[in-house]
């Protein structure tokens, strides 16, 4: 068989795949044929399907009608004016529209049950090596929202310079961590990641394609921003940059006593000045869950568990201070500082000095390690809530002494640190507490062995039902609530302009119902 024409029947089979018309499901339950002469590359074979109804959190599962592998915006944009139909008071086919990126939600989130789920990766693939642009002067990069933040990373430092706030995790996409906030270890300083944010364009539930930032179009911009995808679909962002470490002073620093350990740490979030630390997060170590060791010398590993064993409890502050060459000296009067001034438990300091790019990328490790065991791909029902500092002695008094302890096993991370609310801009729509410093506190529990997901639900149901009961004024994050009254709690003053920007942007509400706000 002559090659040529081997090679030329393939890609005319792909095309016939590809233009096949996908049948997906209006917001009536009519079912909808998409037509060829949208030229759409649109997916409906068994495994697309199954790979968009499934996310991180392994709970729940929502097919869609399609899958769609966009190679330009455009493709997107004409997807959406499609299924929107015109004006708003126009018949139109109206099915539902989701963009997913690296499928890291915890609930179905990025799901469009009978509708179609937009591929953002795509997009980032289509455009290499146009995916992550750094500007000439360095400050700010141009990066496809499908692009994950590992690649903007491996972009940015060839340049030398790198984004100033990052997520735990750096396998997640752009546009995905933007539509929630970003939030880690850098936060109380540099403020979430849609705080880093110059611009960005966006696809609207109407198939606009619209350029914003706080000065064009700034309805959009601070409303997508932490806008769950109710508004519109990122497909660019203009990140922030500045100078690139080149290593890492990565501390761990044990405490037995509650008060001593968020006391240093509010200590800690509160310095501006070059002996500040670049990363501060907080973990729990409890007796009655796995306590992992490795971080610690072979030799001080038994000493560590003995520790734990002892308390029953214990508080891990983690610190970080990057430099290089230049900076070299504040770091050893730094550690001398934290030595000399922090109430941790006497010889429980612990030190690491690792490249800027091992710390960042930390969590892979671990997850390479739970993939060898089998442990990575069940499901995730995580809980993270922010929780004000004034209430922060009763809910660990009430959640942490006397629920968690008190169970017979835990599973998993318990993150706890504070952050500065300084660093958030209001005008976006992600929600925070009231007070200028809060914590934030992640339950991240993996179902397994003697675990399943339902009894870990429940205790997170506890946890949450103990705060309202309380009074304790919290905020969930990456939350996934069912009744219309919990989404107006959670929005509070915002709910308004929330959903004022709905029916701005997104009127027939088609975009992003996994989300359970309006539909």
């Amino acid at each position: 068989m002559n090659t040529n024409l081997g090679l030329n029947i393939i890609t005319l089979v792909t095309l016939l795949i590809n233009l096949t018309p996908a049948l997906v499901k209006s917001e009536e339950g009519i079912d909808v044929l998409l037509p060829i002469s949208l030229n759409l590359t649109v997916l409906t074979d068994p495994f697309s399907i199954y790979t968009a109804s499934h996310d991180f959190g392994n709970i729940t599962d929502q097919n869609p009608g399609a899958v769609l592998c966009p190679s330009t915006p455009a493709e997107v944009a004409r997807l959406l004016r499609f299924s929107y139909g015109g004006d708003s008071t126009s018949t139109s086919p109206g099915f539902t529209v989701a963009a997913r990126g690296q499928g890291h939600s915890l609930r179905g989130q990025a799901s469009a049950p009978g509708g179609i789920v937009v591929n953002m990766t795509c997009l980032a693939k289509a455009d290499k090596p146009a995916a992550v642009v750094v500007s000439a002067d360095g400050t700010y990069a141009d990066v496809a929202a499908g692009t994950m933040w590992v690649e903007v990373f491996e972009a940015a430092v060839q340049r030398g310079v790198s984004p100033v706030t990052w997520t735990d995790y750096l396998f997640l996409s752009v546009g995905g961590t933007l539509s929630n906030a970003g939030i880690g270890g850098q936060t109380f300083r540099h403020g979430p990641q849609i705080s880093n944010v110059h611009e960005l364009d966006v696809i609207t539930g109407k198939g606009e394609m619209v350029t914003c930032s706080p000065q064009l179009n700034p309805e959009l911009f601070y409303g997508v921003l932490g806008g769950l995808g109710q508004f519109g679909i990122i497909t660019r962002a203009r990140i922030a940059l500045g100078h690139a470490p080149t290593r890492v002073k990565w501390l761990r620093i044990l405490y037995s006593d509650f008060l001593a350990f968020t006391r240093d740490q509010e200590r800690l979030v509160s310095m501006a000045n070059h002996f500040g630390v670049d990363f501060l997060e907080g973990q729990l170590m409890m007796s009655n869950g796995i306590v992992d060791t490795s971080f610690f010398p072979l030799s001080d590993q038994i000493r560590v568990a003995d520790l734990v064993n002892d308390h029953r409890i214990i508080y891990v502050l983690e610190v970080a201070k990057y430099y290089d060459s230049t900076t070299l000296p504040i770091i050893t009067q730094l550690i001398d500082i934290l030595s000399r001034t922090l109430s941790f438990t006497p010889g429980f300091m612990f030190m690491q000095d690792v490249p800027y790019f091992d710390f960042l990328n930390r969590v892979r490790n671990e997850e390479d390690k739970l993939r060898s065991l089998g442990l990575w791909e069940v499901p995730h029902p995580w809980l993270n809530i922010f929780v004000p500092r004034s209430r922060i002695q009763d809910f660990h008094n009430g959640i942490i002494k006397d629920l968690l302890l008190n169970q017979t096993s835990t599973s998993g991370v318990t993150l706890f640190y504070p952050t500065n609310r300084n660093k958030w801009n209001n005008r976006m729509s992600a929600m925070i507490p009231d007070e200028d410093v809060f914590y934030v506190i992640g339950f991240l529990q993996s179902a397994g062995g003697s675990h399943n997901w339902q009894d870990l639900e429940i205790l997170n149901n506890k946890i949450i039902q103990f705060c309202d009961n309380s009074g304790i004024k919290i905020k969930e994050y990456l939350m996934h609530y069912t009744r219309k009254e919990d989404w107006i709690k959670h929005f509070g003053a915002k709910w308004s302009d929330f959903l004022r920007r709905k029916m701005m942007f997104d009127p027939k509400k088609l975009l992003s119902p996994g989300q359970d706000i309006f539909n």
